[in-house]
């Protein structure tokens, strides 16, 4: 098992030094899924919820949560994001609704963390958007499927 990079010689919690690393183009994917009950993914679909079009502010909320991460997350670098698209699609096998997130930089730092980000916070407002029609929602298969760039080159899923 490799050496755990957020904690310093003594044990502490440090961010990691990123300032030697290459600059090179970093694009991380994931996804995530809402599952619920036909009757509320109709209400989505016909966009007849009392709190609006959930497609709309739910994909904004992602690209907000993505420019957020630093915040939310300990340790994790502030990045200037390049690209960050949120998408949301039905899935009437769920039934629910799948997230994707792409986000994308050129840096020395890895942007997993703000496509995942990105992709729970957008299904966070899925479930607040919707919550009044269906309490018994799910937020599931929340995962990284593909990352490019940096010193560890690529990786999917």
């Amino acid at each position: 098992m490799s050496k755990l990079t957020h904690f310093d010689e003594t044990g502490r919690a440090a961010m990691v030094d990123v300032s030697e690393k290459a600059v090179t183009t970093r694009k991380a994917v994931a996804v995530g899924q809402v599952k619920m009950a036909a009757a509320t993914l109709a209400l989505v679909q016909k966009g007849v919820n009392k709190k609006g079009d959930v497609f709309s502010v739910a994909e904004l909320a992602g690209i907000m949560g993505a420019k957020r991460t630093s915040d939310l997350i300990p340790l994790c670098h502030p990045l200037p994001l390049s690209k960050v698209n949120v998408r949301i699609e039905v899935d009437e096998i769920l039934p629910g609704l799948t997230v994707s997130a792409e986000t994308k930089i050129s840096g020395q730092t890895g942007v997993e963390m703000e496509a995942l980000t990105a992709v729970s916070v957008a299904c966070l407002t899925i479930y607040d958007m919707l919550k009044a029609a269906d309490k018994h929602m799910v937020i599931g298969e929340v995962m990284l499927t593909e990352k490019t760039g940096g010193k560890s080159g690529d990786w999917t899923r």
